[in-house]
């Protein structure tokens, strides 16, 4: 009767523990913050050995200079010009640069002064160029001077006879002419319009 009272007893055991709910496992949260940091760490550990380094590329070496071979000279011939003519070269006398009147005219030119005024119409700066034809004081050249849009100029000139020439930028045109003379002490209007000048009292 031992035998089965052990059984009994065996037997209420085993069903207790079946019917009774097991207990679960703690895990401790220390535990579970340092494999979350260790992950952390790994993954940007493997970030990093991902990322490629800068390796510099040696530069490549120059080429030591050579020198260049010097040119051999040679002995050139000659001719023997005793048997050819000789002719002699006329020589031609053009004058000289001040009878041209090509230049700019003179700082101070001698003679009598007259006053211009010159009106740009044009709406745009204009470079106006007058051209002074020989005075009897032998006085010539050119002036020249920039009038903004719409701007005027009051310039005293030697007098005699003068040709304009300019360049407007708006519109883009090159008026010029006609000539005309000035003396005396009578203030003279000079205007520029696109495609000539006009001149008035």
């Amino acid at each position: 009767m031992m035998k089965q009272m052990l059984f009994v007893v065996a037997a209420i055991a085993l069903l207790s523990s079946a019917a009774c709910a097991q207990a679960t496992p703690t895990v401790d949260p220390s535990q579970i913050q340092a494999s979350a940091v260790a992950a952390a760490n790994t993954m940007v550990a493997l970030t990093q050995a991902a990322i490629p380094t800068d390796t510099q590329v040696p530069p490549s070496p120059l080429p030591s200079p050579t020198e260049l071979p010097s040119p051999t000279p040679f002995a050139l011939p000659t001719l023997d010009n005793s048997g050819f003519p000789t002719a002699s070269v006329p020589t031609v006398s053009v004058g000289s640069t001040s009878d041209l009147c090509g230049g700019p005219m003179a700082a101070k030119p001698a003679g009598k002064k007259t006053p211009l005024h010159i009106i740009n119409t044009n709406k745009g700066p204009a470079i106006v160029s007058l051209a002074l034809s020989k005075t009897p004081f032998g006085e010539c050249g050119i002036i020249s001077v920039t009038i903004a849009k719409g701007g005027s100029a009051d310039l005293t000139l030697p007098s005699g006879c003068y040709f304009p020439a300019a360049y407007v930028s708006k519109p883009d045109s090159t008026p010029w002419g006609p000539s005309f003379c000035i003396k005396g002490t009578l203030k003279l209007t000079l205007f520029i319009y696109k495609d000539n000048f006009k001149l008035a009292q």
